[in-house]
């Protein structure tokens, strides 16, 4: 069951990925990558990196991804319609507004089934113990503020001198635009 598991979410990484490549439209681009991240931090958590798995959701789905997609839905042009007369606009805009959502709707409820389905067959071994177990958070927090303390910081300096060092080129390019 877990090798199937492995196989749902690595083709939904690979089909996802694929169809980032060959997709022209960007927005839709932008929700394909969404699956494929998505698909990576479930293969993460398949691979005991919970640590990993969470930090592939909140910086990359939940900061550059949505991120992304507002970049693309703020600069994206329609194309102006090049028909004229009342009824060359729309001729069956009813009938197709009405089909439109239910391939997605269709797809959504399958998905849903699917999904459901799995994670209740799931068998959590983690959640059956009960003493305090020690999860790769754990290590990693006591790694990060022991032994790798003096790159941590490191880091941290490095990443406030770029903040810095972006908003003030950042006002330097306000500058010279309002001159």
């Amino acid at each position: 069951m877990l090798n199937l598991i492995f196989y749902a979410f690595a083709a939904l990484t690979l089909g996802g990925s694929l169809a980032v490549l060959i997709t022209r439209n960007v927005m839709y681009s932008a929700f394909f990558l969404l699956l494929s991240l998505i698909g990576v931090a479930a293969l993460f958590v398949l691979a005991s990196a919970d640590l990993l798995a969470v930090a592939q959701v909140m910086i990359y789905v939940g900061g550059v991804l949505v991120l992304v997609i507002f970049g693309v839905m703020l600069t994206h042009k329609p194309k102006p319609e090049t028909t004229t007369g009342p009824q060359a606009a729309r001729p069956n805009y009813i009938l197709t507004q009405h089909r439109a959502w239910l391939w997605p709707l269709l797809v959504a409820a399958g998905l849903f089934t699917a999904f459901y389905s799995l994670i209740s067959r799931i068998h959590f071994s983690l959640f059956e113990h009960r003493a305090p177990f020690q999860t790769s958070v754990d290590t990693i927090g006591k790694q990060l503020m022991t032994e790798y303390i003096i790159p941590f910081e490191i880091a941290g300096i490095l990443l406030l001198a770029a903040l810095v060092g972006a908003t003030y080129l950042s006002s330097q390019g306000d500058r010279t635009n309002n001159q």
